[in-house]
């Protein structure tokens, strides 16, 4: 009920009051039943209320009971939800994507009289007045359905040769994933020096953002920060951002940000593990980063038993990379940095030795650029270099280096 007061107040409502339902079966007309109908309608009456939210799916038969017993606007959790990325979407494919989720949750809501009133055969019983409003509506939005699918291929099919460019390049892309909420804007923006938007509303990010980040081992990588998940996130959303979600599918590495000073953090941990696997990325390497832990009473003290406590003992055994994070004080970062350098299996590093002549400036500002030097010292007119390198580097630089 928290979760969903927060969402409400991210999509600019102000929360007037709750009711807990509490019964073996929903009701088939309500959902709710009489009694808490009568009950709502006295709620709505004291707080002169003019919408109703209810956590969970209502059929559309079940809405338009509702709206009619209760004369007020009733919405459920995949409504809200899909009202609040709809007016924090920003770029074109933000917005096809929720206008193609919206148009897919309207479609079986729309009402009328249908087939009754569009007969248009011959004989006694088969006159109408032809084609419907509602059949007109849904006709346009079935259009409007195939049109967006066409655009968002569009979509797919650029991200797609921008991400062979990228791969092209030993570039390593990181993503950011986590519950909503967790703090991960906050974390990519200390990590890049960006400054996307980070506050406390529950989908403050929903375009993707990529960044580069430099590597203690002077790696280059890129860095993307994504929407956040949520409980029950609708079908129709992990369909319709689907072009976006092949950031993370295509990923690396994954940082899965957690919220370590929620009291609900394993629940909300499990809830993100669950989309990753709905969309195919549950193999992908993960780093668990434990945010927020200057909200935690001993901080740092002990990463293992956080972990455990978020993840439970089982799944903490099978992922031990974690590390833990104060996104807002930059407490950790050293070690996360260090944590994505050893985790990451692309243009892996390795100790090399160089021998490169010193006119030879162009081969030893790759060396300075892209690797980390150890130690250097001329031998006549040769600068003997040693360092951690890259395998790109190593292998550009291969007639340099020493056996």
């Amino acid at each position: 009920m928290d979760e969903l007061a927060g969402l409400a107040e991210s999509a600019g409502a102000t929360v007037a009051d709750r009711l807990l339902q509490s019964r073996g079966a929903a009701d088939s007309a309500t959902q709710i039943g009489s009694g808490k109908v009568t009950e709502a309608q006295a709620m709505i009456a004291m707080h002169d209320a003019h919408t109703v939210i209810f956590d969970g799916d209502l059929s559309p038969s079940q809405q338009r009971n509702l709206e009619t017993l209760l004369a007020v606007k009733v919405i459920d959790r995949t409504q809200l939800i899909l009202d609040i990325f709809a007016s924090r979407a920003r770029t074109r494919e933000g917005q096809l994507q929720v206008e193609l989720a919206q148009l897919n949750y309207m479609l079986p809501r729309l009402s009328g009289q249908g087939i009754a009133l569009s007969r248009l055969g011959g004989g006694i019983g088969a006159r109408g007045p032809g084609e419907t409003k509602l059949e007109t509506d849904r006709r346009r939005i079935g259009h409007r359905i195939a049109k967006i699918k066409r655009d968002i291929e569009q979509v797919r099919a650029g991200r797609a040769i921008q991400r062979r460019q990228r791969q092209s390049v030993p570039l390593a892309t990181i993503s950011l994933v986590g519950y909503t909420n967790a703090g991960k804007s906050t974390l990519f923006n200390r990590l890049t020096n960006a400054s996307v938007e980070a506050d406390a509303r529950m989908f403050a990010t929903l375009d993707p953002t990529v960044r580069h980040l430099v590597l203690p081992s002077k790696r280059k990588v890129l860095f993307s920060d994504t929407v956040g998940f949520i409980r029950g996130l609708p079908t129709t959303l992990v369909d319709a951002f689907r072009a976006t979600l092949e950031e993370v599918v295509e990923a690396r590495l994954l940082l899965h940000v957690v919220d370590a000073s929620s009291p609900h953090a394993p629940l909300l941990a499990s809830h993100v593990l669950k989309v990753l696997e709905e969309i195919d990325a549950a193999k992908t390497p993960q780093l668990l980063v434990l945010n927020k832990i200057d909200r935690l009473p001993d901080g740092l003290a002990d990463v293992t038993s956080i972990a455990r406590r978020v993840l439970g003992d089982a799944r903490a055994e099978e992922s031990p990379a974690a590390v833990a994070v104060s996104a807002m004080t930059g407490e950790g970062f050293d070690q996360l940095r260090s944590r994505i350098d050893q985790l990451l299996s692309m243009d892996p590093v390795e100790e090399a030795t160089f021998r490169i002549p010193s006119a030879d400036g162009g081969a030893l500002h790759v060396v300075h650029e892209r690797a980390k030097v150890l130690s250097s010292r001329f031998d006549g007119t040769d600068v003997i270099l040693e360092v951690e390198a890259p395998e790109s580097v190593r292998r550009e630089l291969a007639d340099y280096l020493e056996p």
